[in-house]
C-alpha cells in the first residue's frame, strides 16, 4: 500500500512540474527569466520529492522493525507453548511407562508363583 502511495505521490509531482514547466514556456517573459523559473520549479520539485522519498522510507522502515518484532514475539510464544507441550507429553509418558513397570513386575511375579505351585504339585505327586 506504501508503494500505491508513493507512485501516486510521483505521479501528482510530475505532473506537477510538467503543468508548472509548460506554463512558465508559455509565459511572456525573457528567456533569462524562465529558465530561472524552471530552475527554481525545478529545484522545488526534487526537494519535495526527496522529502516524500525520505517519508517513505523512514515508514517503511518503521513498518518492518514493527513487523520483525511482533513475528519474533509470535515465534517465542509459539517455541515456549511447544516446550510445554512436550514437558506435558514426556510427563505423560514416564507415567505410562512406570505402569507398565508395575504391571510386568506384578505378572513375573504371578509368573514365579504359579511356577513355584507347578514344582511344588510335582513335587508331592
Amino acid at each position: 500500500m506504501a508503494s500505491n502511495t508513493g507512485q501516486t505521490l510521483l505521479a501528482l509531482l510530475t505532473g506537477a512540474a510538467i503543468g508548472a514547466g509548460i506554463g512558465i514556456l508559455y509565459a511572456p517573459e525573457s528567456g533569462k527569466k524562465t529558465r530561472s523559473k524552471i530552475s527554481k520549479e525545478t529545484k522545488k520539485a526534487q526537494k519535495k520529492l526527496n522529502k516524500q522519498l525520505k517519508e517513505t522510507s523512514e515508514n517503511l522502515s518503521s513498518k518492518a522493525q514493527n513487523a520483525k518484532l511482533n513475528f519474533e514475539r509470535k515465534l517465542e510464544d509459539t517455541l515456549s507453548s511447544a516446550s510445554y507441550k512436550a514437558d506435558d507429553i514426556l510427563l505423560a509418558m514416564e507415567d505410562k511407562l512406570e505402569a507398565l513397570r508395575k504391571q510386568n513386575a506384578k505378572l513375573q511375579k504371578e509368573a514365579t508363583v504359579a511356577k513355584a505351585k507347578t514344582t511344588a504339585k510335582k513335587a508331592t505327586a
